[in-house]
Formats: structure tokens, C-alpha cells, sequence
């Protein structure tokens, strides 16, 4: 009798362990929770910028729920508004507005038809704003889509930064008025007037100086060169000939410096410049005392674009080259002597 009752017990507490550890190999394994994402402001949209202003061109996809109908993709026309939305007579004005509040116009028209709409608008396509063009002397001549207000110097670093052609100038067209002017713009959202060229001239040092005036704001469709300096062309006695380009105010001592400076040879004292005269093939010359600027006598030359300058060599009987001439005719008579007669000079040695 005993012997039973401890079988029951054992058989017992058996089923119970069975029964438990299949419980706990059936329940449900429950993952780690992952904190929820951080709410995005909403005056943020996907790029990080501010809230997008709608404009003429820009497509938007509207949906109403549980109305297939009334749904449907629009593009804003180019007064600024949705105008062919299904069965509203009434243009919904998006120019200048964000979706929000296109919206919740397009919203309450439809709750004339329908009670209490649910009404979802997203952007799909942005072609308001035309892209700025930027080229000259940059590294990466390129057009730029800009989603929000942009300034000068960022574009100069998207386009890769200036050459070493860059004169020192940029030129900004403006090509359209702004669109969507803030409290004291509204000078620049004004028609562009055909007989007055919108155009702004900055200085690049200025620029890289820091100043506020140097850096504006670029608006869609402009058009921005850095301007490329022309070139003058340096040859004869100096060490390194050739081309330089012309920037603020070029002087004829600094430019000589920039390629290497006059030789030894050099007439200083006559230095031609041939200059094209406007309006006619001919040239002219322009003789210049450059020695005469180094001692401070004279004042610098300054230079055009396309100026040729030579530097002549001095006469070889000229105080400058006598040396030079009487030793090479000296050695080079020696020379010739030597060769004639088939003869070596004997060398010896001192110790």
C-alpha cells in the first residue's frame, strides 16, 4: 500500500515537470523593446530644411481616404494654384504655402461633398525653383537645385572652388524675381525689368574676408560667373617666358617677377610692350625704362590684357655685356686654335 502510494507521488511530480517545461518551451519569446524614434520637428521636412513653399510646376499627390474618386495627382499651375481638382469649381491657392496648409483647404471644400474628408497631400515633384548655374573660373563648373536659401560662398565650395584663372570678380545675373519674399524683400520679388539688367558684381577677396555684403543670398535661376582674368604674354631675356593672367591692376616690375625676373643680358632700360590699338589690327610700342622704375624714377607700367612684353637683350659691346663678350671671345678663339692644330694642352699638377 505504500509501495503505491509513493509511485502515485513519484509518477505525479513526473507529469508536473513535464507539464512546465512544455509551458515554458510554448510561451512566446518576447523581444527586446527598442526605444521609439525620435519625433521629427515639424517644421523640418526629410532634408533638414524648413518647410518647403510650394510654387508653379510643383506636383502634389492627393489622397482622400475611402474616396478613390476624389483622389488624385495635381500639378500647381502657373497663377499658383490646384485648379483641376476632381469636382471643386473653385481653385485651392498653393503658392507659397506649405502642404499643411493646402491641405486643409482642400479639406474644407470637400466636406461641402463629403462628411468630415480625411485628406492627405504629399509633394512629389519640386520644380518651382529652377537651379542656379555657376561657371568661369571654378574648378567644377555645375548647376545647382537649391531647396533652401543658399549663399554665395556655398556654392563656391559645391562648385569646387576658384581656379587660378579667376580674376577676382563674380558676377551674379538674376534671372527671375524671388518668389516667396520675406518682410523686406519685396524689392527683389518686383518684375524683372527688361531695360535694367539685375546684375551684382562681388569682390572674392571680400568674400574670403568675411564680409556680409560680399556673401548674398543666391536665388533659383541665377546665373554665376567668376570672371577668368586675360592673359599678357611676357618673351625674350628673362628666365621663364610665357603667358600670365591679368588681375586687379597688373604692373609691368611684378609681372617680369612672375616669371622668374629678367635675366642678365636684359636691356632694362628699353622694354617693348605691343599693344593692339581698339578697332584696328595695327599695334603700337611702348618702350619702358624698367630700370628706371626699379631706382623709384619712374613710375610702374601698368599692363592691359593681351599686352606682349619683350625684353630685348643688351648690345654685347654694351657696359652691361663687355665682360661677358670679351670672355667668350676669348675662350671661344682658344678653342678654335686648339682644334686647328689637332694639339692638347699639356696639364700638370701642383702639389
Amino acid at each position: 500500500m505504500k509501495f503505491r502510494q509513493s509511485l502515485v507521488l513519484v509518477v505525479g511530480f513526473i507529469c508536473l515537470m513535464a507539464v512546465s517545461v512544455f509551458a515554458q518551451e510554448t510561451q512566446p519569446q518576447q523581444e527586446p523593446q527598442t526605444p521609439p524614434p525620435a519625433p521629427q520637428s515639424p517644421d523640418l521636412d526629410v532634408q533638414g530644411i524648413k518647410t518647403y513653399l510650394l510654387g508653379p510646376g510643383d506636383v502634389v499627390d492627393i489622397r482622400v481616404f475611402g474616396q478613390p474618386d476624389l483622389s488624385s495627382t495635381a500639378q500647381i499651375d502657373g497663377d499658383g494654384n490646384l485648379s483641376s481638382l476632381p469636382f471643386l469649381e473653385k481653385p485651392i491657392k498653393a503658392k507659397c504655402r506649405t502642404d499643411k496648409e493646402v491641405q486643409k483647404d482642400i479639406a474644407a471644400a470637400y466636406s461641402k461633398l463629403i462628411k468630415n474628408p480625411q485628406v492627405s497631400v504629399r509633394i512629389a515633384e519640386r520644380n518651382s525653383r529652377q537651379p542656379a548655374t555657376v561657371f568661369g573660373g571654378v574648378r567644377q563648373p555645375t548647376r545647382v537645385e537649391m531647396k533652401r536659401k543658399v549663399r554665395l560662398n556655398e556654392l563656391m565650395a559645391v562648385s569646387g572652388g576658384f581656379t587660378e584663372r579667376a580674376s577676382g570678380t563674380i558676377q551674379i545675373l538674376h534671372t527671375e524675381p524671388l518668389m516667396c519674399p520675406e518682410p523686406g524683400e519685396e524689392t527683389e520679388a518686383a518684375p524683372i525689368d527688361g531695360t535694367k539688367i539685375p546684375l551684382q558684381i562681388v569682390k572674392i577677396s571680400e568674400l574670403r574676408s568675411g564680409k556680409p555684403e560680399a556673401n548674398p543670398v543666391i536665388r533659383p535661376g541665377d546665373y554665376v560667373l567668376v570672371t577668368e582674368a586675360e592673359p599678357v604674354y611676357i618673351t625674350g631675356a628673362v628666365l621663364s617666358p610665357g603667358g600670365v593672367y591679368l588681375r586687379d591692376q597688373l604692373m609691368l616690375s611684378r609681372a617680369l617677377a612672375m616669371v622668374g625676373g629678367p635675366r642678365k643680358e636684359a636691356k632694362l632700360s628699353d622694354v617693348k610692350v605691343y599693344r593692339q590699338i581698339p578697332g584696328s589690327a595695327n599695334q603700337e610700342v611702348i618702350h619702358v625704362d624698367v630700370a628706371a622704375i626699379r631706382k623709384n624714377e619712374k613710375p610702374d607700367f601698368l599692363l592691359q590684357p593681351y599686352d606682349v612684353i619683350e625684353v630685348t637683350e643688351a648690345n654685347m659691346f654694351s657696359s652691361s655685356r663687355i665682360a661677358t663678350t670679351l670672355l667668350g671671345a676669348v675662350s671661344g678663339g682658344l678653342t678654335g686654335a686648339i682644334s686647328s692644330t689637332g694639339a692638347t694642352l699639356p696639364t700638370r699638377v701642383i702639389y
